[in-house]
C-alpha cells in the first residue's frame, strides 16, 4: 500500500470496524511495529523511531489524559521533557487553549470538564508539541451527536487555522464526508478508493465503496447491477410501485416502494410533498442518476 499525505490536508482513513484504518494509523505514530516498508516525514524516514521522536501527535479516542493532574499539568508534560522554558510553556498553553476555545481551564481537573471539553484538551496538548502530522483516531466517537457535530466543525477551523496536516480516523460516513479534503475508503486492509468525498459520494470506484458511503440501492437488471441514491429517484402518482413505507426525517421524507420485482427503493422527497403520499398508494418512479456494476455471484 502507498499513501500520499499533502501538506495542510485533512485526510480521512474511512472504513467498516476491523478494516486497518487504526493499525495504519498507530503505525505512523510508532506505536504498532511494521514488518516492511517506508515512512517519510518531512522527507525523514520515521519507521525505526520510538513514538516520542517522531514529529507526530495523537489524540485517543479515549482523551488519555492524565486524570490526577490540572489541564495545565496535562499539556505542559511534553514540553517539560523538551525542556522548554516556564515562560514560554505559559505562552503555548495560553495560546492553544485559546485556540480550541478553552481558556481559564487550565488549574481544572479532567473530572471537572465534559467530555467534549476533555476532548478539546486533548487536542490542544497535542497541538502544543507543534507536530509535523496529527493523528486523530475516532477522537469524537464517545460522544453525543450534537457534540459530536459541533467538534467537527471546530477541528476544521483549527485546521485551517494552525496549517495543521491531520490524518483522521472514523467510521462515521457523514463525519468523514463533512470535514476531510480526501477519504481513503479501506476495506480488509487495502484502499478502495482515495479521493475528495464529492468523488467519492458521486462516483464510488467499486460496489464495496458504492454500498458503504450513504444510502445506495442496488437493482438488479440482468448482468448489471443499478446502484442509485435515494435523492436521484423521482416519484410521481401511477403504476410500477406500490408505497410500503412513509417516514418524515425532518427536512425530508423516506420513502419505501416495492417495484413489479418485489424490489424494495428507497426514495427521498421534499418534506412539503411528502402529504400526497400514503402507505398503499400506486406510485410510478424514474431514476435521474445511475451508476453500473458487474452483478456480484
Amino acid at each position: 500500500m502507498e499513501l500520499d499525505v499533502y501538506d495542510q490536508e485533512l485526510l480521512t482513513l474511512l472504513g467498516p470496524s476491523g478494516c486497518g484504518k487504526t493499525t495504519i494509523l498507530r503505525s505512523i505514530g510508532g506505536f504498532h511495529k511494521i514488518d516492511s516498508g517506508i515512512m517519510t516525514l518531512d522527507g525523514v524516514a520515521i519507521q525505526d523511531l520510538p513514538p516520542e521522536k517522531r514529529p507526530t501527535g495523537m489524540v485517543f479516542q479515549s482523551y488519555n489524559l492524565w486524570p490526577h493532574m490540572t489541564v495545565y499539568e496535562n499539556m505542559a508534560f511534553g514540553l517539560k521533557l523538551r525542556k522548554t522554558p516556564k515562560k514560554d510553556i505559559d505562552r503555548m498553553i495560553k495560546k492553544m487553549l485559546e485556540m480550541v476555545k478553552m481558556s481559564g481551564v487550565e488549574k481544572k481537573y479532567p473530572s471537572q470538564l465534559s467530555g467534549g471539553q476533555q476532548q478539546r484538551v486533548a487536542i490542544a496538548r497535542a497541538l502544543v508539541l507543534k507536530p509535523s502530522l496529527l493523528l486523530l483516531d475516532e477522537p469524537f466517537s464517545a460522544l453525543d451527536a450534537k457534540i459530536r457535530q459541533q467538534m467537527r466543525e471546530e477541528l476544521k477551523r483549527i485546521q485551517i487555522e494552525a496549517g495543521l496536516t491531520i490524518i483522521f480516523v472514523t467510521h462515521d460516513q457523514e463525519e468523514a464526508l463533512a470535514i476531510s479534503d480526501r477519504i481513503a475508503v479501506m476495506n480488509q486492509g487495502c484502499i478502495e478508493q482515495l479521493d475528495t468525498p464529492d468523488q467519492v459520494y458521486d462516483h464510488p470506484s467499486s460496489r464495496f465503496v458504492a454500498g458503504f458511503i450513504g444510502e445506495m440501492n442496488f437493482v438488479q437488471e440482468g448482468s448489471k447491477e443499478l446502484a442509485i441514491r435515494p435523492e436521484d429517484i423521482l416519484i410521481e402518482h401511477g403504476q410500477g410501485a406500490v408505497v410500503q413505507n412513509v417516514m418524515p426525517l425532518g427536512h425530508y421524507t423516506q420513502l419505501l416502494i416495492e417495484n413489479e420485482k418485489q424490489q424494495t427503493i428507497k426514495a427521498y422527497i421534499p418534506k412539503g410533498g411528502s402529504a400526497d403520499y400514503q402507505i398503499g398508494d400506486r406510485v410510478a418512479y424514474k431514476f435521474n442518476r445511475v451508476q453500473e456494476f458487474p452483478v456480484q455471484n
